[in-house]
């Protein structure tokens, strides 16, 4: 492999994958919704209920759909009027009249493939060589969901899967809230290859003071929990937490979409079996979770190269990094089976 190849968050090979664009209630058949991925402005729009997602490029002067309108399942072009279905087929052109012919190249551009999962939209651009990742806690009536707000970052999306991944970082960039607990020491751990896929699980001891059995001394402040890292390529990631003496499952749903070279929209998801509808305690996991996020972005924002090295000799690396190195690895399978299909 190049030494110099470098995954940024518009290159190429991208277009053959799954990347979320926006949360399912963002999508409304009332407006139409504008997202940007791989540098590629995208429209959004419900009809008949279901997700349409064309290029933002109208086929007669290229103005923004985006600006248009919607109703009955027609987005309408704010410029002239045109008016297209679901399928991006143009159904009226307001200038020529009603029953007039119209061009057969009067056709949105549509993207490769639109999906709905875990509360999210997916796109791909081009028909994808990975499948779509899934959390299979987002189908439980069991687990709760507690979504953050996106945000967008000046980041790559390369460099914030490897973040996520990341198991030594806690203890230095998490001081202000989990971290101060976290040993630095990471013991060696087991990473399983699953095609476009893999796990990574770990399990620790750390101070539990969320834990209500703490106070009431049923049980001991430092217990243990177990972490099963999922990403599915290239940019869907998942945290099983499971709390050992505790019980209880948190979940954490991380997606990130490559809007430009230079930023990204984060979402991220929490599933939780063991707050029993408590709207308040999911507000307060919510509000703890932003703040973690924005302990890493604090970092990652302050990159001066916006992507991910795939080389493995690019880098010095340690057993510690099992898991952002099979990172690197599947990528750059990814990119070559993208350049030799």
């Amino acid at each position: 492999m190049n030494p110099n190849l470098l995954l940024t968050n518009t290159h190429p090979a991208l277009r053959r994958c799954w990347h979320p664009v926006a949360r399912s209630t963002e999508v409304r058949s009332t407006e139409p919704l504008r997202a940007t991925l791989l540098g590629v402005p995208l429209v959004l729009f419900r009809s008949g209920g279901r997700v349409a997602c064309f290029v933002d490029r109208c086929p007669h002067r290229h103005a923004p759909l985006s600006l248009g309108t919607c109703d009955g399942g027609m987005l309408q072009c704010a410029y002239h009027g045109w008016r297209f279905d679901g399928t991006g087929r143009c159904v009226a052109l307001p200038a020529l009249g009603e029953g007039a012919a119209i061009p057969s190249q009067a056709r949105l551009l549509p993207v490769g493939a639109v999906e709905e999962r875990s509360g999210m939209v997916f796109v791909a651009p081009e028909t994808p060589v990975a499948p779509l990742g899934k959390i299979l806690e987002s189908e439980d009536p069991e687990f709760e969901a507690g979504e953050l707000p996106p945000i967008r970052a000046r980041a790559s999306a390369g460099l914030l899967a490897d973040n996520f991944l990341d198991m030594a970082h806690f203890p230095f960039v998490h001081r202000g809230t989990f971290g101060a607990d976290e040993s630095a020491e990471v013991e060696p751990y087991e990473v399983t290859r699953q095609g476009w896929s893999f796990i990574a699980r770990r399990e620790h001891a750390f101070a539990n003071r969320e834990d209500p059995g703490v106070a009431q001394g049923i049980r001991p402040l430092v217990q243990s929990r177990r972490l099963t890292y999922r990403l599915d390529a290239p940019f869907h990631l998942q945290l099983r937490i499971d709390f050992v003496e505790a019980g209880g499952t948190n979940v954490i749903g991380f997606f990130l979409q490559p809007e430009t070279d230079e930023s990204c929209r984060v979402y991220t998801t929490l599933w939780r079996n063991d707050l029993g509808g408590d709207a308040d305690a999911m507000a307060v996991a919510i509000k703890f979770e932003v703040e973690v996020l924005e302990e890493d972005l604090r970092v990652q924002e302050a990159y001066d190269q916006l992507s991910l090295p795939l080389d493995p000799r690019a880098e010095v690396h340690t057993r510690a990094d099992r898991s952002t190195l099979e990172l690197r690895r599947l990528l750059g399978d990814l990119v070559e089976a993208v350049i030799e299909s």
